[in-house]
């Protein structure tokens, strides 16, 4: 079959690789029919590359058809429509029992200290091959595939997979009193569908971020806009929109590489320039993160406020403004979306007619799944409007 693979930092390729097979009772195996790129794939284009093997399938977000069943499955069948949670789960350990399915004991990735096994994310979380590729093989799928009906368009589902539920999960957790407000830090998919459900949900929304089309996005979308290209002091205009207070809650969709933190930008950049047997220990031990949007968060928070973080962090050594926070009030949440548990109240959503969060305006750039390498260039760059991209295998 033709997937996506890692060879190196932005060395993104096409290439045959063997079909995937049963390998457990609990298996199956999907025909992909669509697949995103995500923001975090972006990490492994960059900065996560010491924790990458040449060759490496990519991908977290699928859907598809069932083609093949193991002998333990019965509640799947060939032909079923579904959609993989991008993390891996049994549905009945001690962990899925409280419905931290991203921390699934059944999958925990044990030798890396981290929690459940995600599709297509390097060794820290298992090296499981990912779904940016004709076929999939789905491990626990007597609990993690999600069936969506015959007919509407996969853009209507696929991001049931890792955008919506994480979004969902970033707005739980950010706790927004009624009719309270929340900043959104970061419009890409992410930070996108995050406002869209805080909007449908009551709250205020005040999005932030530099690109044009993604500002344009959200702003169809009724989110009010600060462009972060034009406004010197975001905080400051939060503030300056809120009473001099700061909004209830932050919602944090940008993560590890944000702009601003040349100190730390010039640290990944030497560590990536590192053999990888040297790199991923540094990283895993006393590896920083470029901070700028953490730090904004807790300015833009209101005290006794609320920050959500939804962006992916990999750093051990971060420095935080501990005295700010602390004398802030501040509350801060944040993890690896747990899919399943955020599927009830979201699919009424998305197979509603009138799109109440608007998934068909997400996706700005469908392209078939050999021009993979063009698609995380251009993703990577924020070239050509893009938003998010689906390819098709």
């Amino acid at each position: 079959m033709k997937a996506v693979t890692w060879h190196g930092k932005r060395d993104i390729r096409v290439e045959e690789v063997p079909d995937p097979a049963i390998k457990e009772p609990n298996d199956v195996v999907i025909k992909v029919t669509s697949t995103g790129i995500c923001g975090a794939d972006l990490h492994l284009y960059e900065v996560l590359g010491p924790f990458m093997a040449e060759g490496d399938i990519l991908g977290h977000e699928a859907m598809g058809i069932v083609e093949e069943i193991g002998p333990a499955i019965d509640n799947l069948k060939p032909g079923d429509r579904v959609v993989i949670p991008c993390s891996i789960s049994c549905g009945h350990c001690h962990m899925c029992g409280m419905e931290l399915y991203a921390q699934c004991e059944t999958t925990q990735v044990r030798e890396q200290g981290t929690g459940a096994a995600l599709f297509g994310y390097t060794k820290l979380y298992g090296q499981v091959p990912g779904g940016q590729a004709e076929y999939l093989r789905v491990p626990e799928a007597q609990f993690g595939p999600i069936k969506v009906p015959e007919g509407p368009p996969d853009e209507r589902f696929v991001f049931l997979s890792d955008v919506l539920p994480t979004a969902w999960q970033a707005v739980a957790y950010a706790h927004i009193p009624e009719g309270g407000s929340v900043t959104v830090l970061g419009l890409g998919p992410i930070g996108q569908m995050s406002a869209r459900i805080a909007r449908h949900l009551g709250h205020r929304v005040i999005g932030v971020d530099g690109v044009v089309s993604r500002l344009e996005m959200a702003h169809r979308h009724g989110i009010e806009v600060i462009d972060a290209s034009e406004v010197a002091d975001v905080p400051g205009e939060i503030r300056n929109r809120t009473a001099g207070r700061g909004t209830d809650s932050v919602i944090d969709a940008v993560g590890m590489e944000a702009h601003g933190s040349p100190a730390a930008k010039i640290a990944q950049t030497i560590t990536g320039l590192l053999p990888d047997a040297v790199a991923a220990p540094l990283m895993s031990t006393a590896g920083v993160d470029r901070l700028a949007a953490l730090n904004e968060a807790v300015d833009c928070v209101r005290r006794g406020g609320v920050i959500s973080v939804v962006g992916t962090y990999g750093g051990m050594r971060d420095p935080m403004p501990m005295l700010r926070m602390f004398d802030k009030g501040i509350s801060m949440r944040m993890g690896q979306a747990h899919v399943r548990r955020w599927i009830g109240a979201l699919m009424p959503l998305v197979t509603e007619g009138s799109d109440p969060l608007g998934v068909m305006d997400l996706a700005t750039h469908h392209l078939p799944l050999e021009q993979a390498p063009m698609a995380y260039e251009m993703f990577q760059k924020k070239a050509n409007g893009a938003v998010k991209i689906l390819l098709q295998p």
